[in-house]
């Protein structure tokens, strides 16, 4: 059964943060239902939504500032900067993990789930810009 302790988050949290602070993006990490570790990215320099629209397999974001990535494909819908900042988190978020699902049998089981969120459904994403002052 899928489980993510909150000492579990913690221990992760400085790594996620470091990788955040590598790409001039802020975030979160929180639990969800005990078994999804999450990471919610609200502002940067990179421009995720552009990105996603321009590599996104021909899938247009339409509304405003909002992507839930599917961290299992995140390394071919985006590229550059986005790319390597959403595949360092995964593998950070995963790290320590294990997954001995067999679908076809219908059973499923992971050490724990991981989620990244670019905005959230009511914030979207702010992308920020260097300023020169």
């Amino acid at each position: 059964m899928a489980y993510m302790s909150q000492e579990n988050k913690k221990s992760k949290e400085p790594l996620i943060k470091a990788i955040l602070k590598k790409y001039g993006v802020k975030g979160s990490v929180s639990v969800k239902h005990l078994s999804t570790l999450v990471v919610s990215i609200k502002s940067g320099l990179i421009d995720f939504i552009g990105n996603y629209n321009t590599t996104g397999k021909g899938k247009r974001i339409t509304f405003d500032g909002y992507i839930q990535v599917n961290t299992y494909w995140c390394h071919e819908m985006f590229t550059g900067a986005a790319k390597d900042c959403l595949v360092e988190l995964r593998e950070v978020m995963d790290k320590g993990n294990h997954d001995n699902s067999e679908p076809m049998i219908d059973h499923f089981d992971v050490g724990w789930y991981i989620n990244i969120n670019i905005g959230q459904w009511d914030k979207p994403y702010v992308k920020e810009t260097l300023s020169c002052s």
